[in-house]
């Protein structure tokens, strides 16, 4: 797994256009120093200006090196005949590097802002000419624009906290082991039955291994039988992985105090709901609600990238589907959740509206409401965390209620 640190930030964190509260405003008596990075493995472009209609000046430097960074912005400061207190203003696009950056910038009090790149607007013509040079004077132009008001400019992402970033890894390696598992399982069943040989049970495999014999009868080859221990013993890693990680997340959630830690709190809340499982609710905690604030229904759909896409031109009208920009987990975890309360919550206010709209109609249309259905789901969830309002007609598990 990518470590939390490096791995490349989905749009799954991308916002609605987000005002980061500028602390220091550009001013004439006080101006700012006007940054953008373009991030490479080995070298860093930086690109800087005091005005979005200055030619900024570019620099080139070694990639991961923050006292080069902050002596490029010394040296700035004092080409462009900016005081030495100046304030600085950066951005970055979200990619490998992740947000260590952000924080260690915030740290040494300059304001940033982490961009989601499928948002930068670009020429649309077939070739484009794009070079690192290009892109960082890009930012530096745009971020200049955003300063001045033009929040559309881009889309920012919302930063999550080291503690909040961290709680997402145990989840999200759950994840990555149970898709390593079932991977391996495939490939063993996939090697056996080339030879005629079902499996039916994964207890005692080596002694069923050493009795196994083709469909027409030989014994297996000495390699296959090798192939086939090498790919048990990595099955038997994977799944004491997979345990541990299971284990460690059942012993957070017995120990933790809710007073302590709300996010424990709200896991326990959503698990009070029949059809909300551990792994729904954990997911949906500590990759969704527990770390984003939201102020409507609106914003809730649209970081989880259920939003609608119309496309509207003249006379030209149709709906594109949803935007699918949000966050990828969330979004199949609301539709997966969507049918299982269509199953444990049937006398539910969403899923009676759910029967009367879509469950008479072709399988077509029962997709297209189950979408819809999640989307509403993941609204009521909020409303039920954030203010207590349980979604009309739900039920709670007996063991909760009692």
């Amino acid at each position: 797994m990518v470590p939390a640190a490096t791995r490349r930030p989905t749009v799954s964190e991308v916002t609605v256009p987000l005002t980061v509260p500028l602390t220091v405003p550009p001013t004439s008596a006080r101006r700012t120093l006007y940054v953008a990075f373009e991030l490479g493995v080995t070298q860093w472009k930086l690109a800087l200006t005091p005005s979005a209609g200055q030619p900024p000046r570019l620099r080139t430097l070694p990639a991961r090196d923050m006292g080069v960074v902050r002596d490029e912005f010394t040296r700035a400061k004092a080409h462009f005949g900016l005081s030495g207190d100046a304030p600085v203003m950066s951005c970055y696009e979200a990619g490998r590097d992740g947000f260590w950056l952000h924080r260690a910038l915030t740290v040494a009090g300059i304001v940033n802002v982490v961009v989601d790149s499928a948002s930068i607007e670009v020429d649309r013509r077939r070739r484009r000419v794009k070079t690192d040079r290009l892109d960082a004077m890009m930012l530096v132009r745009m971020l200049g624009r955003y300063v001045e008001g033009e929040r559309q400019v881009w889309s920012v992402l919302h930063v999550p906290s080291a503690q909040d970033e961290d709680r997402r890894a145990l989840h999200r390696e759950l994840a990555v082991t149970t898709r390593e598992r079932t991977r391996l399982r495939n490939r063993i069943r996939g090697l056996l039955i080339s030879q005629g040989i079902v499996v039916t049970t994964w207890r005692d495999f080596p002694a069923q291994l050493a009795e196994w014999r083709t469909g027409d009868g030989a014994p297996l080859g000495p390699v296959l039988k090798m192939r086939l221990q090498e790919e048990w013993a990595a099955l038997e890693a994977v799944e004491a992985r997979h345990d541990r990680l299971d284990g460690l997340r059942t012993t957070c959630l017995r120990a933790a105090d809710g007073a302590d830690d709300p996010r424990m709190a709200q896991v326990r809340q959503l698990l009070a709901l029949r059809a909300i499982g551990i792994e729904t609710a954990w997911v949906y905690v500590m990759e969704f609600f527990g770390w984003r604030q939201f102020t409507n229904g609106r914003q809730v759909g649209a970081a989880a990238g259920l939003a609608p896409t119309p496309y509207a031109s003249s006379t030209l009208v149709r709906e594109q589907g949803i935007s699918k920009a949000g966050n990828r987990r969330i979004r199949a975890l609301a539709v997966e959740s969507a049918w299982l309360w269509l199953r444990y919550q049937p006398q539910s206010a969403l899923s009676q509206w759910y029967r009367r709209r879509f469950a008479t109609g072709g399988p077509r249309m029962r997709r297209i409401g189950i979408v819809a259905l999640a989307r509403k789901l993941l609204v009521a969830l909020w409303h039920y965390l954030e203010h207590g309002i349980v979604p009309s007609g739900a039920t709670f598990k007996e063991a909760m209620a009692a």
